[in-house]
């Protein structure tokens, strides 16, 4: 399994606080290990405090957007 982070998703994994950092990595690493939604359909994880929205494009987990409320 690939997981692949758009830029914009990237420029946010990289700006918030570490604890949020670790639960958004946490999160990615769920949605990887999840059913995956139909190609081309959106799908989203959330934590405590962050959330991460991903498709999938045939064996990876493209993700889209990532945010915390940090």
């Amino acid at each position: 399994m690939r997981v692949e982070l758009i830029k914009r998703a990237a420029d946010v994994l990289l700006d918030v606080p570490a604890d949020a950092r670790k639960e958004i990595i946490m999160l990615i690493s769920a949605a990887a290990e999840a059913p995956f939604p139909p190609p081309g359909a959106k799908a989203a994880a959330f934590g405590n405090q962050c959330w991460v929205e991903y498709m999938a494009r045939g064996n990876v987990i493209e993700v889209i957007d990532v945010g915390c409320l940090c």
